[in-house]
């Protein structure tokens, strides 16, 4: 077991993620694979979020998903931890936030793993395949929405935090060494052909790309009640 900082907390928490039980449990991430449930999933993120439709419900889930993604990375660069609990134990749960229902992420205290040096890169990659593609795959079981605009939708949250970790010369080497990973084409074997973030990068700096439109596909914020358009859009 291990005791999150209060900068942890802090730092999940402004992510929409949370260490206690959700009050108003609606799916755990073993549901959401479940072939069988994860259509009446997604219909319950479609409900939660107004969604006009399902495409829109799960590019909207997947930016929520994406959230807690990039919380791992931060503190796998930060503090040498991640997520490695039972994917029962992943709880989202409808949660008001600025006034409005969201879903959000529910992870306990104790499913956050310390990690070894020579354990990271198969923790970047179990991250990557079990958790992000894993899900990206069973959604669109039950929805048309391209790939690479669930992936997108991770790599908004990755290319921010990454600024970040890079500008801080406590985690700046960490989070090079773990950046230089997710580049590697062989990291995405079983996944995609070659790195689909080294791609998103386009050999840039994650700080070169801020306020830019990075982005190739729309994640259709603009189309969630109370959500604008978001700032990596290439329809602006």
């Amino acid at each position: 077991m291990t005791n999150l900082t209060m900068d942890q907390l802090r730092q999940l928490n402004m992510y929409s993620i949370y260490v206690e039980q959700p009050k108003q449990k609606l799916f755990t991430l073993e549901m959401l694979l479940d072939g069988e449930q994860t259509e009446d999933v997604l219909n319950v993120v479609q409900a939660v979020s107004g969604s006009p439709n399902r495409t829109v419900a799960a590019s909207y889930f997947m930016r929520r998903f994406g959230m807690f993604t990039a919380m791992q990375f931060y503190n796998l660069a930060a503090y040498d931890e991640v997520w490695n609990g039972n994917k029962e134990h992943l709880h989202f749960g409808a949660k008001e936030e600025y006034g409005k229902l969201a879903v959000s992420t529910f992870a306990l205290e104790k499913d956050w793993k310390y990690v070894e040096d020579d354990e990271r890169y198969d923790v970047i990659r179990r991250v990557l395949l079990e958790e992000c593609n894993a899900v990206i795959r069973k959604i669109r079981t039950v929805t048309s929405v391209s790939p690479l605009t669930l992936w997108e939708n991770i790599f908004g949250f990755l290319l921010w935090q990454y600024h970040v970790l890079l500008s801080n010369p406590g985690t700046s080497a960490e989070a090079r060494a773990d950046l230089n990973m997710l580049k590697d084409d062989a990291l995405w074997e079983g996944i995609a052909p070659r790195s689909l973030f080294a791609t998103y990068l386009k050999g840039c700096e994650p700080s070169a790309l801020l306020n830019t439109e990075v982005r190739t596909t729309c994640c259709f914020s603009k189309d969630v009640p109370g959500l604008i358009q978001c700032g990596f859009c290439p329809l602006k």
